[in-house]
């Protein structure tokens, strides 16, 4: 994100991040040489894009004076190294437990954490709606950029633009096991994963197996 950003604004989000508490608009002005105006501009700016927001007020012995604070979203844009932590991680295990003790693992996080979604989403899930649209859309907001459609049989499908976990997966394709579980646990399908980013593909595309006959 901050590659997108001019360097001012950069400048900006810099003197925030070291500034918990807050600065002032004229604090920032100050900081960075240049005028008020064009920190409001800028504030505004960032402020729109959700990188900052408006904090508390600060007493200077006259009218108060508002801070502005960085947001999560500002703060995810500086650095922060999680994939290499979870390469570190998924090696350590798989040296631990070997790739078919890491898979099992991972795929019982993934359904206790499908399970907890469905239970978060159970008002959307109705006997009528197909859980592919819904947690289509759930993938969309974690970052996959999916989308459900359907095959030419009219089996449910999901596909995935990006994979969210690509660099690890292709060391380490048990991976994929967590994204499995998690959709089966919250569709109560069996997955077919068709086709996988990590193994050149184009997509992620899940087909969703018909519902499992009820007793």
């Amino acid at each position: 994100m901050l590659e997108m950003l001019g360097s001012r604004q950069k400048d900006l989000l810099v003197l925030l991040l070291k500034n918990k508490v807050g600065l002032t608009a004229d604090d920032i002005a100050e900081q960075l040489g240049i005028s008020r105006n064009a920190v409001r501009q800028h504030l505004a700016a960032l402020e729109n894009e959700r990188l900052l927001k408006r904090g508390e007020t600060c007493a200077t012995g006259g009218r108060p004076k508002q801070l502005y604070v960085l947001t999560d979203k500002g703060h995810e844009c500086f650095p922060r190294h999680y994939s290499w932590f979870a390469e570190l991680l998924v090696t350590t295990l798989v040296e631990q437990a070997g790739a078919t003790g890491v898979s099992a693992q991972l795929a019982t996080l993934g359904r206790k954490i499908g399970l907890q979604l469905a239970a978060q989403h159970a008002h959307a899930l109705g006997p009528n709606v197909e859980r592919s649209e819904v947690l289509a859309s759930l993938m969309d907001e974690l970052g996959y950029v999916a989308r459900a459609s359907r095959d030419t049989q009219g089996a449910p499908l999901i596909e995935a633009d990006n994979c969210v976990f690509h660099a690890l997966a292709i060391k380490h394709p048990e991976v994929c096991e967590f994204d499995l579980a998690l959709m089966s646990a919250f569709t109560d399908r069996q997955i077919d994963h068709q086709e996988c980013m990590a193994k050149n593909g184009n997509v992620c595309r899940f087909r969703l197996a018909p519902p499992k006959p009820t007793a």
